[in-house]
This record gives structure tokens, sequence and C-alpha cells, in this order.
């Protein structure tokens, strides 16, 4: 497909945290250097390439911060947390995919866009806030920073209280055609960094950021379809997709049909919080136009572009 194909590979937040003994920035640099080194083959290979990323940890961090200074300084909105996140983790991509295109001698260059993503205030997640975030505390202590601060809190399974806010769908990457200006002219471009800060228009038009979390995979798969990109790759824990996932009756997908797809998710083979966003995310993208969905690990990303392992999600 390669000849200048335009790609568009979503890392997850969780990819740049190895374990929980790996956390710092540096370790998270590490992985974004070995991930760098990818993007740079494929550029290698033909692809013209953007590059989103999630943010669930790092975003917790930021939060988790703010939380401990409270009684210092007011609390983090999550559209500023987002923000800091697409500096932070956009700013480690470019440093890194600058040291990876020198050691290669690629003649590119990275950038790093903070992106904004319309989300819609009718949609229901906003009366049904269900995405926890921050750090667990006492019911006493969630009670009050909720009636300070506005916030919704519920109960997480038995281990504590929890701030929790809604993940409405996107419906607009606000910057795209600045995104495709660039990835027009060569530049590999790192976007849309936690499914992108959720704003919504108000009556005249203006944008107004709002507390809430998009999917970074459902918003990758967005941008792809808007950009008309020919793949969308996400990249994921697992080599394949498999059908019974840790069940004896376990297999391993290497391709699906959109309608083998659709029959998979009615049938909920797909975790609702991992595979199965995922997947409809490809199914959307291929369902819109798009070539091809791919699914794998990220050691094994040039391998499955070349068809030599993952999971494949195609028209038919």
């Amino acid at each position: 497909m390669p000849s200048d194909a335009l790609l568009v590979l979503a890392i997850g937040g969780n990819a740049l945290i190895r374990d929980r003994q790996h956390e710092s920035i540096p370790d998270q640099y590490g992985m974004v250097c070995a991930l760098a080194d990818e993007v740079a083959a494929m550029i290698d290979a033909g692809w013209r390439v953007v590059v989103t990323h999630g943010n669930g940890p790092q975003v917790g961090f930021i939060l988790r911060r703010s939380e401990l200074a409270l009684a210092e300084v007011p609390p983090v909105p999550m559209d500023y947390a987002g923000a800091d996140i697409q500096g932070a983790v956009g700013y480690m991509f470019v440093k890194a995919l600058h040291n990876a295109f020198r050691r290669r001698g690629v003649q590119r260059q990275a950038v790093a866009v903070v992106t904004q993503t319309v989300v819609e205030r009718s949609d229901p997640a906003f009366a049904n806030p269900t995405k926890p975030i921050g750090s667990h505390m006492e019911q006493a202590r969630a009670q009050a920073l909720a009636d300070k601060y506005h916030w919704t809190v519920r109960e997480d399974a038995g281990r504590g209280w929890r701030r929790v806010v809604p993940s409405p769908r996107p419906k607009a990457i606000v910057e795209t055609e600045v995104i495709r200006s660039l990835a027009r002219e060569g530049y590999v471009v790192v976007a849309c960094g936690g499914g992108g800060i959720p704003v919504v228009e108000d009556v005249d038009g203006d944008l107004r950021g709002v507390e809430a979390v998009i999917d970074k995979d459902f918003a990758s798969g967005l941008l792809a379809r808007q950009l008309g990109a020919e793949a969308l790759v996400l990249p994921t824990g697992v080599e394949k997709v498999a059908l019974d996932f840790n069940k004896p009756t376990q297999r391993w997908l290497d391709r699906m049909t959109l309608a083998e797809a659709r029959r998979h998710m009615a049938e909920d083979q797909f975790d609702k919080g991992s595979m199965g966003p995922k997947v409809a995310a490809l199914v959307e993208f291929v369902s819109g136009g798009g070539s091809l969905g791919l699914i794998t690990d990220p050691p094994n990303i040039t391998r499955a572009l070349r068809g030599e392992t993952g999971t494949r999600v195609v028209a038919n």
C-alpha cells in the first residue's frame, strides 16, 4: 500500500508505562524512544505517519499532584490537565523522533499540535458520568471535595471513592486541517493526545473546555477518517485479537471483515474497557472508507504492516 500512503498510529497512554516500577518521566521517555524507532521504520517503508496517544495514567498523575496541593493552590481543570499532557508527551515524541530520524538518516521533522475535540453537550454521557479519574479517597473527603468543586463522586468497587467524569463521543477535531497540511508537507505530526481536549461550542460558536475524558481510539479513528488516511493502527498489549480470550477455547484472529467484527462485537467477545473500543474504532474507520485497520503489540507493528502478524480489519 505505501508510496506515501497516510497512516494514523494511536498509542495508548499505558504503552508508555512498562509496569508500576517504571512510571517516572525518564522511564516513559525510554518507551517513547522505542516507539520512535517503529515510526522511523514505517517512514522507511514509505508511509506518512500521524501519531496520536492516550494519557490516562499521565493525567491521573497530574490530578493526584493537584489533589495533594489543594490546600495551597486551586485544582487543575480536566481540559487544562489534558493540555498539559499533550505538551509534555508531545515533547517526548518530537525529541525522540528527531533523534531516531537523525540516526537513520530520515529526512523528516516531527511537530506536536495541541488538539481540541468537539463533543456535544447533549451527549448522554454528561448526564451519567462514569469514567473514574484521580485517586481513591475516603467517602467523607470525596463528598467534601464534590461539594466544594461541584464534582461527581462514586464508590469504586470497594476500593474507595473516586471522582467520575463523562466520556462523550468525539464529533470533530478542530485542528484537522492544520494536521492535514502538515502531514501533506511531510511532517510527522503528533496530535489528538488523550483523545483531544474536550470542548463544546456555545450558541455563538465559541469553544469552551469541559470536564470530560474522550476515548483515544474513537478520537483517533475520527481523525483518521477526516484525514482520509489509508490505515489506522491501534497498538495494544497483545500481538493479535482473540475470541474467547483467556478461555480454554481461545483462538487468535489474523483477519476480520466488517461483518465478522460486528458479529463478534454483538456477541460481547471483546472487553468493553479494553479491546472493545479498539475493534469498534476500526469498524468505524474501515466502514468510513479506510483500507486497513490493524491491532498488534508495539514490537510487532512493522511486521504487522507487512502482513506477517497482527489482526487486520478489512471491508470484506
